[in-house]
């Protein structure tokens, strides 16, 4: 039997004193407002009654731990998914007000409608739509929580809006620890809901990673 709705959760606020994008780099864990912020998204899916069987994350630290209160609350082992990782971006570890404005770094945003910078939209896009699809298709019936990173979440939701996949990143409708929701429309798939429950309003790191 397959589920009733799947949620796309941002994780929550991360440690980053040094304010670089961190993408796939490691040691990147949640803030203690972090921590609270996933706990709100886990609280108020919890408070909407709906049964969730099964929760998935990627496998990077801030998308685990934002996936322990979801364990905690709905009695389930996340299962790892490497497909709904954060984008390859090769300006990890660097300051993007600093890196923008370096020559030798222009040729990597001469084409953002790939983006010319990382992984290609479309193919986040793809491997997202086959994660989603799989745990739709594996799930015993209730909800799917899988606890992902903005971008993905952000092109999934144009995607499925029939929008382009080119964006200003800071226009991006994905807050920490958000929740966007979707259910299966015939062969594809219908945005239903998006919520903030957590607070950010004191949130030191809200960038686009």
């Amino acid at each position: 039997m397959p589920a009733d709705r799947l949620h796309l959760v941002r994780h929550g606020e991360v440690h980053n004193p040094g304010r670089v994008l961190y993408g796939r780099l490691p040691n990147f864990r949640l803030s203690a407002a972090g921590r609270e912020m996933a706990r709100s998204a886990a609280v108020y899916l919890q408070g909407s009654a709906r049964p969730v069987s099964a929760l998935y994350a990627s496998p990077l630290q801030r998308t685990q731990e934002s996936a322990e209160p979801f364990a905690e609350a709905f009695a389930l082992d996340p299962i790892i998914d490497e497909r709904v990782i954060e984008p390859t971006n090769v300006f990890e570890g660097k300051r993007m007000t600093r890196a923008v404005l370096n020559p030798l770094n222009w040729r990597h945003l001469a084409r953002p409608e790939i983006p010319s910078w990382g992984e290609p939209y479309a193919e986040v896009v793809a491997r997202m739509d086959a994660a989603m699809n799989e745990a739709w298709n594996d799930a015993d019936g209730g909800d799917v929580v899988i606890v992902s990173h903005q971008l993905p979440i952000w092109v999934t939701h144009l995607s499925v809006a029939g929008q382009p996949l080119r964006h200003d990143p800071r226009k991006r409708r994905c807050a920490l620890s958000s929740i966007t929701s979707f259910e299966r429309a015939g062969s594809g798939w219908r945005e239903v809901d998006y919520a903030e429950p957590a607070s950010t309003a004191h949130a030191v790191d809200v960038g686009a990673v």
